[in-house]
Order: C-alpha cells, then sequence, then structure tokens
C-alpha cells in the first residue's frame, strides 16, 4: 500500500474540529458556526439542547410566539419574517377570527399608523387590542400621552376574560388569561406574545404563527402574496384608506441624513454586538435603523435610533446573548 500525506486520526478516534482527536462520546456540535464541546447546552427558543456524541439533543417545549412592530413600519412575524411596511390606517397586527365571517375568536389587536417624519414613513401611534367575542372590549395604548386609557373588563357567556397590566421598566405590559400578552415601550415598539395553543390560527400582519415564514403573506382572503404591499393593504380596517403603492425609501429622499443614519448605526454591527451576530443576522436590523434614522426628520432622530438597536437587543437576548449597548452617550 501507498503512503498518503496528512494528517488522520488513529482508528476509532475522530477529528474533533480543533486540530485533536477524540472518541466518538466527546464529539462537539456546531451551532452558528461555533463548535460546542460534548455536553454543552444552548438554548432555542425555551428549548434546552445539549450536545451529545456530536449530534444536538433537545427539549421538546412548545414556545410562545412573539411578533415585533417597531419604529417606522417594520414587522418581525410571529414565524420570523422581517418586512417593511408603512401604510396610513388602521390594520390588524393579528387575531384569531380568520377564515370565514363567521368564524368566532377571542382577541384582535389592531395597529393605527401614521406618517411620522416628512418622508412618507408611517409609525404605529396605537395600539387597540379588543378581548373577548364582542369588539366592544378593548384597550388602547396610544403614545399620544404615556398612561393608556382606562380598560373596560367584558364579561363573555361562556368564561369571564381576565387580564392584567403592569410596568415591567421601560415597558408596559398586559395580559389577558386567554394567553395573549402585549408588551409596550410607550414610543413604537410593540411586542404582542401569543401562547402556543394559537399555532395555525391567527392571521393579519404578523402572520400565522405555524412556524413557516415562507406562508407569513397571507392575505385577509386567504390567498398567498410574494408582495409585502399587497399583504400589508388586505389587511386594512377602512376601505376609505388608501392602499401603498410604492415602498418609501427616506435615505433617497433625504441622501443629507444617510451618512449620520450609517454612522449611527454601525454599532450593530461592530464589536459591541459580536457576540450575538452568530446568533442573529445584525444586516436586516442594521437597513431598519438606517431607514429609521433618516426619516426621523422631525425631532425624535435619536429616539428612532434608539428603538432600532433596542430591537436588534432584544432579538440577542431572546437568543441568548445579553448586550449592554446603552451609555450614557447612546441613548
Amino acid at each position: 500500500t501507498e503512503c498518503v500525506s496528512g494528517c488522520v486520526c488513529p482508528e476509532g478516534l475522530f477529528d474533533d474540529g480543533r486540530g485533536g482527536c477524540v472518541e466518538q462520546k466527546d464529539c462537539p456540535c456546531i451551532h452558528n458556526n461555533e463548535l460546542y464541546s460534548s455536553g454543552g447546552k444552548i438554548k432555542v427558543d425555551c428549548n434546552t439542547c445539549t450536545c451529545q456524541k456530536g449530534i444536538w439533543k433537545c427539549t421538546d417545549d412548545v414556545c410562545y410566539g412573539t411578533c415585533t412592530i417597531y419604529g417606522s413600519g417594520h414587522y418581525n412575524t410571529f414565524d420570523g419574517k422581517f418586512y417593511d411596511f408603512d401604510g396610513s390606517c388602521e390594520y390588524v397586527a393579528t387575531q384569531d377570527f380568520c377564515g370565514d365571517k363567521n368564524s368566532s375568536g377571542s382577541f384582535s389587536i389592531i395597529t393605527e399608523n401614521v406618517p411620522c417624519g416628512t418622508t412618507g414613513v408611517t409609525c404605529s401611534k396605537a395600539i387597540k387590542m379588543f378581548l373577548g367575542v364582542s369588539s366592544q372590549v378593548m384597550k388602547t395604548l396610544s403614545n399620544r400621552s404615556a398612561t393608556p386609557l382606562s380598560a373596560i373588563l367584558k364579561v363573555i357567556p361562556e368564561f369571564e376574560l381576565l387580564y392584567w397590566n403592569r410596568t415591567v421598566g421601560l415597558y408596559l405590559v398586559i395580559e389577558a388569561s386567554n394567553g395573549v400578552m402585549l408588551i409596550w415601550d410607550k414610543k413604537t415598539t410593540v411586542f404582542i406574545k401569543l401562547s402556543p395553543d394559537y399555532k395555525g390560527k391567527v392571521c393579519g400582519l404578523c402572520g400565522n404563527f405555524d412556524d413557516k415564514a415562507n406562508n407569513d403573506f397571507t392575505t385577509r382572503s386567504g390567498l398567498q402574496e410574494t408582495n409585502p404591499l399587497n399583504f400589508g393593504n388586505s389587511w386594512k380596517q377602512s376601505p376609505m384608506c388608501p392602499d401603498v403603492t410604492q415602498e418609501v425609501k427616506p435615505c433617497d429622499l433625504k441622501p443629507h441624513r444617510k451618512s449620520w443614519a450609517e454612522k449611527e448605526c454601525s454599532i450593530i454591527q461592530s464589536e459591541v454586538f459580536k457576540i450575538c451576530h452568530s446568533k442573529v443576522d445584525p444586516l436586516p436590523f442594521y437597513e431598519a435603523c438606517v431607514h429609521d434614522a433618516c426619516s426621523c426628520d422631525s425631532g425624535g432622530d435619536c429616539e428612532c435610533f434608539c428603538s432600532a438597536v433596542a430591537a436588534y437587543a432584544q432579538e440577542c437576548i431572546k437568543a441568548e446573548a445579553c448586550v449592554f449597548w446603552r451609555t450614557p452617550d447612546i441613548c
């Protein structure tokens, strides 16, 4: 037999990816291009995965879904589809009144979007949360004032739908007994959390929560769309509102703000967030940040920038990459 040059492991041992040879039971696992030793643990959503013999073994808990609406028209659906939609109207963010007109449901969350700045982008100015069968039950969060309107509690014939509100740090949290939670920063960011019971049973701008991002653009009439504008227009509450026909590009309209926006937002792609880059792709969040920093031209530009960076930081926390990015100078 001829000799072959190169490094190989002795029989029965395996390359550990770090230049060494190990037994099979000590083989490492890979996650986001990082090697984890045997016995290493990672969090994937609400589940814990453990590395065993080079394979990830995960717990099988069903997790809450989160939809994020923030800044000037950015949406991250329950299934992780990221898109922009700048409509000026009231839209269904999410509800479980799906299918035919007579379908029953337990909640509906409406976002009221209004122009912010002079470039034509829109921000969520008020969130309305309807609880119960009757649409009279409503909780309105409006950032015209930091204090939400007093809530009305409706008793439904079959059961009582209770809810609680509390303040946690910067956020106002409203939690209903039907597994719906709303978290609001009292500015332009809203997180909607749904219990796993709603998987595949909701519709609206936040998608259908069925763990498949490729069918999130399902219109009110049940058709699959590829264009976010047609999808978004289908969920408006009033036929009187104009349809959105083109994507707004604020940096093209305000080129003098672009270099400032890119410089400020570069923090997302910098060393500060390095620990998170392999876990959450920073690019869509960086682009959204530049978009917002260009568009906030009527005051509040720092607020727009801070909300955009905070949205990325929030996704990092979910991926177990805690980043301390706020400083006396930054937000």
